[in-house]
């Protein structure tokens, strides 16, 4: 079986890398310098205990496929369609990516469609390279079909996988585990607009709390912070590469490398569209929402907005919406 990464950022280039080093066949798709770094030098990647160079075959269209190919979408939500457009709709799609839309959206053009709920701090921003911070293990995943259900494909990749310095699970409910990433993962604009400033895990709490009230109406099971830890337990735990802590995640890392799209219209946006569908006031995300994609549009840089100048904004959108 192949694997072809679609999006070798942080994610995929982590992902693939890992396969690679195991023994697995790996294409990796990708674009601009990135590609050609790839493509010339091939992917270093770096560890809190290693600094790997890999001849990963990489290639920045659609290549001659094969029936045995698994193509494994990493790219940004808002990259979805395009991304996956030009390969033929027979091959499994697996969807390692934050939110909840895209299985969704693949299912619409491809037949086999499979979740992946990823808890994996890496870091890209130069071409090239990519930094896993996870120890002892570089991630966790929860691997099922979607909408539901656990093949013998699911099993395969969750094999594959944990013999490749992964920890992985196969969930026949992956969607539940999804969307609780989803609410963690409202927190995203949070730190790409203010940074790690005092205040902010406040604002994150009360974005995630604003999420969980909108999935509790309208029914859709979702995993606890408490689950989720219990689980992970100190399988992935985040440490220092060359004594530098990783910058942020990844609306953060969009930010920083100014690419002037950020993912948080499927992140704090999917709450918002609950929020409008059950009639829910959704004051939090959606200035999140909007704020984050400003910033992206505008090529700001991440951390600039002051916390107290983001409270101020959610505040006179929740005294507006209350009036």
């Amino acid at each position: 079986m192949r694997y072809i990464v679609i999006g070798a950022g942080a994610v995929g280039g982590t992902i693939g890398a890992r396969l690679f080093q195991a023994g697995h066949e790996v294409l990796l798709i990708a674009r601009g310098a990135h590609y050609e770094a790839l493509r010339t030098r091939g992917l270093r990647l770096l560890t809190p205990e290693s600094d790997d160079t890999l001849p990963i075959p990489a290639a920045d269209g659609p290549v001659a496929t094969r029936d045995d190919d698994v193509l494994v979408l990493a790219t940004k939500s808002q990259d979805t369609v395009a991304a996956l457009d030009p390969w033929p709709r027979h091959l499994p799609v697996l969807c390692a990516q934050n939110g909840v839309d895209n299985e969704r959206t693949v299912l619409r053009r491809f037949v086999r469609v499979y979740g992946m709920c990823v808890w994996l701090p890496a870091l890209h921003l130069e071409p090239g390279t990519v930094a896993a911070y996870g120890m002892p293990h570089s991630g966790m995943f929860h691997v099922g079909r979607y909408p539901q259900g656990v093949d013998d494909l699911a099993r395969q990749m969750v094999a594959d996988l944990s013999k490749s310095d992964f920890v992985a699970l196969a969930q026949p409910d992956v969607m539940r585990w999804k969307y609780g990433k989803l609410l963690g993962n409202l927190g995203n604009a949070v730190e790409a607009l203010c940074g790690h400033e005092p205040g902010a895990d406040a604002l994150h709490e009360r974005a995630r709390a604003e999420g969980a009230a909108v999935l509790e109406e309208a029914g859709i099971a979702y995993t606890s912070q408490e689950e989720e830890s219990a689980l992970r337990g100190h399988q992935v735990d985040v440490r220092p590469i060359g004594g530098a802590q990783r910058g942020g995640g990844s609306s953060w890392q969009s930010l920083a490398r100014s690419s002037g799209t950020i993912e948080t219209d499927y992140l704090n946006g999917e709450i918002v569209l609950l929020g409008r569908e059950y009639g829910l006031p959704t004051p939090v995300n959606e200035v999140l929402q909007r704020e984050a994609g400003r910033f992206a549009r505008e090529k700001l840089p991440p951390g600039s907005m002051p916390v107290e100048r983001l409270t101020a904004l959610i505040d006179e959108r929740s005294a507006a919406g209350s009036r």
